[in-house]
This record gives C-alpha cells, structure tokens and sequence, in this order.
C-alpha cells in the first residue's frame, strides 16, 4: 500500500489504512511526544490523542505526495503535548529576564551520542525543554513560538538562551567528571 491509498483509505474509515499510517509513524510520533513529555505513559497517550485526531480530521488534510504525512503528523503531536503541557500546569515559562548568551562547546557536543544528548534535553524543565524543541527541532521562529505559547518573543528567546545555558552546564560538568 502506498501513502497516498493509504490516505484514501483513511477517508473511508478503512481499518488496514489506518494500521498502515501507523505501522509508518507510530514508532517516530511517539518519540516526537517524548522530546516534550518526560513520562512514557503520558507521550503515549498524547500520541494515541494525535492519531485519533488525524484519523478524525482526515479530510482536512491535503495530500501532496510522499512526506507529506510526517509533518502534518507532527504538528498534531507537538499540539497534543503543548495542550497537555498547560492542562497539567507543565509549561511554567519564566517572564523575559534578559537573554544571555551562551557560547557553547563544539568539541563536546560532537563526541556526544545523540542519545546522552536527547538525555540532557529530557532533563531540562518543562518551559525550557519545550521552547529550546519548538527552536532548535522543529525549527520555529521565537515569532511563531510566541504566538503558540502565547508569551513574548523576549520570555521565547530569555527561555531558550537558558536552556542552553543549562544544558551546556550539565554537558561540561559531566566532561569534567569523566
């Protein structure tokens, strides 16, 4: 089955249509949950939220060719978690304190695995590892965040610069313990 029988399929409400669509995606969705959610449970059920949705609202979406069903797929995921996030009172964002900047250090991060990485991201706070996915993963604009978020384009960059800062703290504090 191809992607774009597959969508069709999804408009009839086909069973095997849909099992396709997530035999594809569910194991990336799902991971996608996971950069904004810390509990495994909880991505998980956002994920089963964000195919119910996408299942659901099929008809909205515009199939142009192969890839185009990743993206739209994400989106929905990215907005389950944020819905989730304010719901559970988990998205505590810091009012615009001053960015700073933070110089980071190349040489580390490159002889970094992208697993102790994601490692370091999970562990940051819910504000900072929420802004620092929508900048730096899914490529967002602190415009776009701000709008999202509905906070300030300063409070989207003042928590990204301290998640960075964080981050490479907690980087160089482990290089220097090894």
């Amino acid at each position: 089955m191809t992607e774009e029988k597959a969508i069709e399929g999804c408009r009839r409400h086909d069973r095997k249509a849909q099992k396709y669509l997530w035999d594809a995606y569910a194991d990336a969705m799902l991971m996608v949950c996971m950069r904004y959610l810390k509990n495994l449970h909880d991505a998980e059920e956002m994920m089963l939220n964000g195919f119910y949705n996408f299942f659901n609202k099929i008809d909205r979406f515009d199939y142009s060719g192969p890839g185009s069903v990743g993206p739209w797929l994400k989106k929905i995921m990215v907005n389950e978690c944020l819905a989730f996030l304010r719901k559970k009172g988990g998205l505590q964002l810091s009012p615009d304190t001053g960015a700073m900047d933070v110089v980071a250090d190349n040489d580390i991060i490159g002889r970094m695995s992208a697993a102790e990485i994601y490692r370091y991201i999970i562990e940051l706070p819910p504000g900072y590892r929420t802004v620092f996915n929508l900048y730096v993963v899914e490529d967002m604009s602190h415009k776009e965040i701000a709008g999202l978020l509905e906070i300030s384009e300063g409070t989207s960059k003042s928590q990204l610069n301290k998640a960075r800062a964080m981050l490479q703290k907690r980087i160089i504090n482990v290089q220097t313990d090894l």
